[in-house]
């Protein structure tokens, strides 16, 4: 009941003003989690390039966009957390206001458009604040860059020394154009460009790429082969949608903007699946999309996803909804009788 009432209080607030008093919130230590029961279960535990990791659920990108709570979300019960997007200079993103919370969708539609401090300041805040858990850093182009590619080169160059894995966004869809990436020559031309620069930089840092949900099956294959040619280590599988919304409830559906939470989750884990399959166990897969439950993980996980991350979740869940998640994504397990959940990974 209480719950009810904060969370109906909370949703009286503008959206974009919740999210910065929330930021507020966690720097300041206000927010506790007092339900993990499950810090350390072996049901969760697993490793992501050679390092360990209490539990596969992670934070998505979008929610600490300038890493100013990293720590404090890792005390929520966090297996990893991923900041961002960042890029190379500061920028205010698209006009206000740009996001809408979908109440009766468990949704909500964004155009922030990359707003963040710029990659100098979030290097030396990360560098001045030692990460407690794996550490992901999503970076992208500036809005008005005359060479995108070249800007995911300085964000390698820049974070590759404090990064447990860079991703790669190419499927913001509030960045004009920026999902042209996904065309077979340019996205080659950025893979190549990527590997080359590690090369130089002598750089060991794992690559993710982050894709739209919005794709075709000629698309998901050519995607599969460019991936596997580049020595991309990871998928991120997918970022918001932009397609049709005629099903929702909310009057403000029809924003402009990329949908994210309940009403994408089928679309994400059937893409999921798709790219479980044609990647064979060579390259992980981390499912987002619509995580809110333990059986929502459940079906991410059976669909393919290695690890999963959440941002909508949490703001419909509230702040302890990994820990939520641990506790009754564990009784689904021990139901089937599984030690440790990658044995149901792709198990669909």
């Amino acid at each position: 009941m209480m719950v009810s009432k904060v969370r109906t209080l909370w949703f009286k607030i503008d959206p974009e003003k919740a999210h910065n008093l929330a930021i507020k919130s966690l720097k300041f230590n206000l927010v506790s989690n007092v339900f993990d029961e499950t810090k350390n279960d072996p049901i969760f535990h697993t490793t992501i390039f050679n390092k360990e990791l209490d539990n596969p659920i992670g934070i998505a990108a979008g929610f600490d966009k300038n890493a100013e709570v990293y720590n404090p979300l890792f005390r929520l019960g966090f297996g990893f957390v991923e900041v961002g997007t960042i890029t190379p200079l500061k920028q205010y993103g698209n006009t206000k206001p740009r996001v809408f919370r979908l109440v009766e969708d468990e949704a909500l539609i964004n155009r922030l458009g990359f707003n963040n401090h710029g990659a100098d300041i979030v290097l030396d805040r990360i560098k001045s604040n030692k990460n407690l858990g794996l550490l992901g850093i999503n970076i992208g182009p500036n809005k008005d860059s005359n060479d995108r590619l070249n800007d995911y080169l300085i964000g390698l160059k820049t974070f590759q020394q404090v990064a447990d894995y860079i991703t790669i966004n190419i499927s913001s869809p509030n960045t004009e154009n920026l999902r042209n990436f996904h065309e077979e020559t340019k996205l080659q031309e950025l893979l190549k460009s990527i590997l080359r620069e590690k090369n130089n930089l002598k750089s060991e840092v794992p690559i993710a790429v982050k894709i739209s949900p919005d794709i075709d099956e000629n698309q998901i294959n050519l995607i599969s082969e460019i991936l596997l040619e580049n020595e991309i280590k990871m998928i991120i599988i997918s970022n918001t949608s932009e397609s049709s919304r005629n099903d929702l409830k909310n009057i403000q559906k029809h924003q402009k903007g990329g949908l994210s939470g309940k009403p994408i989750e089928i679309k994400s884990n059937i893409l999921i699946n798709k790219f479980y399959k044609l990647l064979n166990g060579k390259i992980k897969i981390i499912g987002v999309g619509g995580v809110d439950s333990g059986q929502a993980a459940y079906d991410k996980f059976l669909a393919g996803a290695d690890f999963i991350q959440l941002y909508t979740g949490m703001v419909f869940k509230g702040p302890n909804i990994a820990s939520i998640i641990k506790k009754d994504l564990k009784d689904l397990l021990l139901r089937d009788g599984v030690k440790n959940y990658t044995e149901i990974v792709g198990n669909k």
